[in-house]
């Protein structure tokens, strides 16, 4: 028995292979392989940029690939206020701005906590294996733990650059072997994209909630 298969690419640069694709208001359910069809990963339908048609898998023969093997084995995606609480207390443990660890898992996995790049990154803050082992961190795609050692390396980077964001940001995405051969931000697309689209969504983050204050007050 065959099932059609598609190539879905994500804006945040995730790519994963699914035997079927379901509309659900705003979101999109990708079924990964395998023949249980409660595996699946939620995505928002906007962060879908392409899907393209792959040779069909052989359910009853295939083997789970490893995003479908993830996501049966980890726990739900956190609720906004579990999510708010872990990275309130990260940015306590490591004196970094709740908001720039916010910005960061947005920018690195759109919030969710079974995120893989195609480079093999993994959990909210995109942890490679080998970070994630240095770090102490057991399980990547639990989102404390990730959390955790995703901040304790932006930690690391701030002050291998003396707090300055953008290129601590840069040695985040890019590695700070690139910063360093640089002597700054690399020249990488990639890279500019993404400081700034942190930067931004930094940004964002900190005139709403003054937006938020000064209306608070005006009642």
């Amino acid at each position: 028995m065959a099932h059609a298969a598609e190539h879905v690419t994500l804006k945040n640069g995730f790519e994963l292979d699914c035997v079927r694709r379901e509309i659900v208001g705003d979101r999109v359910r990708l079924y990964l392989a395998g023949r249980d069809m409660a595996n699946y990963l939620e995505v928002a339908a906007d962060t879908v940029i392409s899907v393209e048609s792959i040779a069909d898998l052989p359910v009853s023969v295939a083997a789970p690939s490893p995003l479908s093997m993830v996501a049966n084995s980890i726990p739900s995606e956190p609720t906004r206020e579990e999510m708010h609480t872990m990275l309130a207390h990260a940015g306590t443990e490591h004196n970094i701005d709740a908001d720039l660890l916010a910005s960061v898992v947005r920018a690195e996995s759109g919030g969710h906590v079974r995120a893989v790049s195609h480079a093999g990154a993994r959990g909210l803050m995109q942890l490679m294996p080998g970070t994630a082992s240095e770090l102490g961190v057991q399980d990547a795609f639990r989102a404390d733990q990730n959390i955790a050692g995703g901040t304790a390396y932006l930690d690391q980077l701030l002050v291998r650059y003396h707090d300055n964001v953008a290129l601590a940001l840069a040695a985040y995405n890019a590695g700070p072997a690139a910063v360093d051969r640089y002597n700054g931000i690399p020249p990488y697309r990639e890279t500019r994209a993404y400081v700034a689209r942190v930067i931004r969504e930094f940004n964002r983050r900190k005139l709403t909630a003054r937006v938020g204050e000064q209306v608070a007050q005006a009642k």
